[in-house]
């Protein structure tokens, strides 16, 4: 018997938001054209086990709508959004995204999959800051569903 599927798009998710951290650090980095990027990784990465279309939700849908996500990221911060460190910075733009437009994914699993690529990729402690922040993030974007798990 194979995987259930609901574990096989949880592992080709959770390798889309790898990729997608990545490209989204790059772009804010370099700034470096989108499909320039995406044509990047696509050559350089087997994508064969990644969801594609996840990836490319991140890829292109941070960026399209980057102020609106920092709009509702910077009250919620003890600091300029511009003092972040990048990596935390883009895994903050990338979960709020998550949590304001992936309504299909549950909060938790925003939180929990930031959370595991700041330990992966951020500073010591950044991934306790990154799940107080999307934390409350999600209790201003996903109000019904947390109170509906409560």
């Amino acid at each position: 018997m194979g995987k259930p599927v609901h574990n096989t798009l949880a592992a080709e998710r959770r390798k889309a938001r790898h990729y997608g951290m990545q490209a989204l650090y790059q772009w804010h980095m370099a700034g470096a054209s989108l499909a320039d990027i995406e044509a990047e990784f696509r050559a350089d990465y087997d994508f064969s086990h990644v969801d594609l279309e996840y990836f490319q939700a991140l890829l292109h849908g941070v960026p399209a709508c980057v102020d609106e996500l920092e709009e509702t990221l910077e009250p919620l911060l003890d600091r300029k959004l511009s003092d972040l460190d990048p990596i935390e910075r883009t895994l903050l733009r990338m979960g709020t995204f998550e949590l304001a437009h992936r309504l299909d994914v549950p909060y938790k699993v925003v939180i929990n999959e930031a959370v595991a690529l700041t330990r992966k990729f951020g500073a010591t402690d950044g991934h306790k800051y990154i799940n107080g922040v999307l934390d409350k993030v999600a209790r201003q974007l996903r109000k019904v569903e947390i109170d509906a798990a409560s």
